[in-house]
């Protein structure tokens, strides 16, 4: 079964001559550990497909089925909680807290969720991210890539359904983003992890297991990639 489901998801904006249709009935799944890159230019509707699938916004119409929840069905209290458990987020912009140092800004989403930290799992994140040296540092002694990095980490420390990744490397240089791409592809592979990627670019794409094209708020194609890591 399916770890994500996307059942004829639809969102307009404004009415009659006017309506904007950012998704207009699209429909997907994803298979637990893969690794699927999203890719469309600016106003495709990517980014609103990013927001739906991870409980950022509501759809006007359709589902969106999270390892067997529907999160539309949700109110929003429920749906927050669900969000923090089991939704795992990267952005473009890290969205590290500045005075909190690298291990507090991982362990951030379990700390609110008054969970208990697994040592052991967090461990091996940290050192497979590399970041062993580092968990007393704040973000701002941090290179980009570091910090990306951080995000990563927290966004698998909850042991989530699925991670979102939004361009999590738009704001990289070309070596540090191949480094990024690797670790997500790595990390996949590792834990079993499901993640999404949104991009625009086709080359960082092709790290993906499949890539899934968007245009005009519709699936434009898919195809798989045979893509393997390479350190």
């Amino acid at each position: 079964m399916p770890i994500l489901q996307i059942e004829h998801l639809k969102k307009y904006y404004g009415k009659d001559q006017v309506r904007v249709k950012a998704l207009d009935d699209v429909s997907l799944s994803v298979e637990k550990g893969e690794f699927v890159a999203i890719v469309g230019t600016s106003g495709s509707g990517k980014s609103t497909l990013l927001h739906m699938l991870g409980g950022l916004d509501r759809a006007t119409e359709g589902k969106v089925i999270v390892d067997g929840n529907d999160i539309f069905a949700m109110n929003d209290e429920n749906l927050t909680i669900f969000r923090r458990r089991s939704v795992g987020f990267v952005f473009q912009s890290y969205n590290l807290i500045p005075i909190l140092n690298v291990y507090e800004n991982i362990v951030l989403p379990i700390e609110l969720d008054g969970a208990s930290v697994d040592q052991e799992y967090l461990d091996l994140i940290i050192s497979t991210l590399g970041l062993k040296e580092k968990i007393h540092s704040l973000p701002s002694s941090l290179s980009g890539g570091q910090q990306q990095r951080v995000a990563i980490a927290r966004a698998l420390a909850t042991k989530p359904s699925i991670v979102l990744a939004d361009e999590p490397t738009g704001n990289l240089d070309s070596k540090t983003s191949q480094e990024v791409l690797i670790l997500l592809k790595q990390l996949s592979e590792r834990f079993n992890q499901t993640i999404v990627m949104i991009t625009h670019n086709e080359e960082i794409a092709q790290t993906a297991d499949r890539i899934i094209r968007i245009e005009d708020g519709r699936i434009a194609g898919a195809d798989t990639t045979g893509s393997e890591v390479r350190s």
